[in-house]
């Protein structure tokens, strides 16, 4: 029997029209048979024993699946509900402390209703994201919350046609995939160094992790530090120091001495994170240099240690708690089929002054 279905010559051509995200309940295994002409049956054995179907067959629903991004349901056929009661998140570490009290938050508001957090580390060089992003929507979670906004086309496509609620977090774009809760990182950059303009310093640098979002921060910061007159005549950047991310307290000790043996005359400086501050106090510290005297220091997370650090840390606070409870919020309602009020939200940050700046 030939599976093709001969009144439609061109299969792949046009593309499956886009699905309603609440209502198609993503795309199905009949959408891509449709798209490769071929039956249902026929589209999973190609899937699931390619050897059973010809080369040609085979190579139409591979077609069709790049096509629409169809990710095989893992759980088809084995639950009676379509609900898994599972939402995954993924974050780029978990020695990344400045995200735990949104993991943390996540996980109990999440429980109040009635789900159950599963939690994927994608990293940040070479990272996995997509590979994870597959083997999530497979196993069809009931929402996904991610850290930041920078999707590659292939998982951003995959994440379209699953119809499974999304959150995107730590960031802010007009277009997100689908719910938004985050900040500006460029903000944080400017409002950092004009904060430190404003407490009379001229000389300043930046020591950064090498993570998009971090960098986008430190640019913001260095044009506006530049703009303000706070950095050498004749100079278009201010110093700064490059670490891998994720960062250590080492990483802080060793961006200090490597910046003022280069930069002497450097007088405050802005850290990616509380992490590599707190190895710059220490260093700052072993080498006799006063804070705030002579150096201003800032940082970003405000983690819980930051507040009791001699001196205490200056540092950007961003709400990891309300990101967890409206991330958890959103899908919740969201897989109730409400209507999601105020689906991209910008939390902003506010800067914790303290003795270090």
């Amino acid at each position: 029997m030939d599976d093709t279905d001969t009144n439609n010559p061109n299969p792949l051509e046009p593309p499956l029209a886009r699905r309603s995200r609440r209502k198609s309940g993503g795309t199905t295994l009949r959408d891509v048979a449709k798209l490769a002409g071929v039956a249902p049956i026929t589209a999973s054995r190609a899937l699931n024993t390619p050897n059973a179907v010809s080369e040609a067959i085979l190579l139409r629903v591979r077609q069709a699946v790049e096509q629409t991004g169809y990710v095989p349901n893992m759980l088809a056929g084995g639950l009676a509900s379509r609900k898994s009661r599972l939402v995954a998140a993924v974050i780029p570490t978990i020695s990344g402390n400045v995200f735990l009290e949104m993991v943390q938050s996540l996980t109990s508001a999440l429980a109040g209703y009635g789900y159950q957090l599963m939690l994927g580390q994608s990293g940040y060089e070479d990272s996995r994201e997509d590979e994870l992003l597959e083997t999530i929507i497979g196993r069809r979670p009931d929402g996904v919350v991610l850290t930041g906004i920078m999707r590659s086309p292939q998982g951003r496509q995959r994440l379209l046609t699953s119809g499974i609620p999304v959150v995107e977090t730590w960031d802010l774009t007009p277009n997100p995939i689908d719910m938004l809760i985050g900040f500006s990182h460029e903000k944080v950059g400017e409002a950092v160094a004009r904060y430190l303009y404003g407490r009379g310093r001229r000389r300043v640098a930046t020591l950064s992790a090498n993570d998009q979002r971090a960098m986008r921060r430190m640019k913001a910061f260095s044009d506006t530090a530049v703009a303000l007159g706070m950095a050498m005549p004749g100079e278009t950047t201010v110093p700064g120091w490059v670490v891998s991310a994720p960062t250590n307290v080492g990483m802080g000790r060793a961006g200090l001495r490597e910046l003022l043996a280069r930069h002497p005359d450097v007088d405050a400086l802005f850290c990616s994170s509380d992490m590599v501050a707190l190895g710059v106090l220490t260093e700052a510290q072993a080498m006799g240099v006063a804070v705030p005297g002579q150096l201003a220091v800032v940082g970003l997370g405000d983690l819980s240690f930051s507040r009791d650090l001699n001196p205490a840390l200056t540092t950007v606070r961003i709400d990891g708690a309300r990101i967890g409870s409206t991330a958890a919020r959103f899908i919740f309602e969201r897989s109730e089929e409400r209507v999601v009020q105020d689906s991209i939200l910008d939390i902003g940050f506010s800067i914790m002054e303290r003795e270090s700046a």
